[in-house]
């Protein structure tokens, strides 16, 4: 049902935010890049016949005055939502988004960023508080055999099981930061190799999900909305995914929402989460029916090329991830606002 009604709007809005976003990459202006991408994005699922609440978003709603978490988008949500709105008909779905991730690479001109988004029914996502997580990605045939309970070094010798490789044949990808010294060590000392990233964990995690990225995991912490939406694409690809919450400043070391631990603490509490330690299966942090995941590159990485300007148009690549229909589809859309006097291919 969503997939049939929602998959080509949810690669226009990924569309519209990266191509936004594009126009400001490599000219050193993150929020800008940011800023643009968030319009375009709540502008075009403003204009999707849907009732849609921001689950995951650009923070809370008095940082953040649009895509705030708890946001509704829509035509249904309008105040004369029931002149188009036919409430037997009414898709009420939740939205995890993130309009420029890896807003530095963009800024920079970097290679990896883009615009994302994951869909679900009504509670399908889970409510991920703006803390960090402990992530680990990896291919399908290493799904349920590695474990972020596992030391680097276990996991990476059941990776290479799995994988019928050598560990020295392995791929980590781990972001450049100063709470990652530890693992970065074990992992080579382990025998494997090291990419390390400076933002962008999403592609990251995704490149595990398809063979010949020669991204072979994703270890380490980072945002953990952003993990929610790399676990939402990753159950839809059959991938394995894990994230626990890292709710001590002293561990993320790069400051975190709240004063303390114990405050931290007490605000997962608040929002019904007890088990603060919990670790989280994809299946449980995307646990929706049907689970819908867009991108669009901005800049090129390892997945997409990023967006590409002609004259009076522009290039883009999408790929849209399905649970519903088990596909991955990734679509080259040539944007044609003027009449061009060229369309350019390559």
């Amino acid at each position: 049902m969503l997939e049939t009604t929602l998959g080509l709007e949810i690669i226009e809005v990924v569309e519209k935010a990266a191509i936004a976003s594009a126009r400001w990459m490599g000219k050193g202006e993150k929020d800008t890049a940011d800023l643009v991408a968030v319009e375009a994005m709540r502008e075009r699922m403003n204009e999707i016949h849907m009732r849609g609440r921001i689950v995951i978003g650009e923070g809370e709603r008095d940082d953040a005055p649009m895509l705030y978490i708890g946001e509704e988008v829509g035509i249904c949500t309008r105040e004369d939502a029931k002149d188009y709105c036919n409430p037997d008909e009414l898709i009420e779905i939740d939205i995890a988004v993130d309009p420029c991730e890896g807003t530095n690479l963009c800024a920079y001109g970097q290679p990896g960023s883009m615009a994302v988004l994951a869909i679900s029914e009504k509670g399908g996502l889970f409510h991920a508080p703006d803390f960090y997580m402990k992530k680990l990605a990896a291919p399908s045939a290493a799904k349920g055999k590695v474990d972020i309970r596992k030391s680097a070094t276990e996991n990476l010798k059941i990776l290479g099981e799995c994988l019928d490789r050598a560990i020295d044949e392995l791929v980590v990808v781990v972001m450049k930061r100063d709470r990652h010294t530890e693992l970065i060590q074990e992992i080579r000392d382990a025998g494997a190799r090291v990419r390390l990233i400076s933002d962008g964990d999403v592609s990251a995690a995704i490149s595990c999900g398809f063979s010949g990225t020669n991204t072979h995991a994703l270890m380490g912490i980072g945002a953990a909305p952003e993990g929610v939406i790399s676990a939402a694409a990753m159950r839809c690809l059959g991938g394995h995914f894990q994230g626990q919450l890292i709710y001590d400043p002293a561990i993320v070391k790069t400051g975190l929402i709240g004063e303390s631990r114990e405050s931290n603490l007490a605000r997962l509490k608040e929002m019904g989460i007890d088990d603060a330690d919990k670790v989280y299966e994809a299946e449980e942090l995307a646990s929706g029916e049907t689970v819908l995941f867009a991108a669009c590159g901005i800049t090129s990485g390892t997945l997409m090329e990023g967006v590409r300007f002609f004259h009076q148009g522009a290039r883009t690549q999408s790929l849209v991830i399905s649970s519903q229909s088990q596909t991955a589809r990734f679509v080259d859309t040539i944007h044609m606002p003027e009449k061009p006097k060229l369309i350019q291919l390559k």
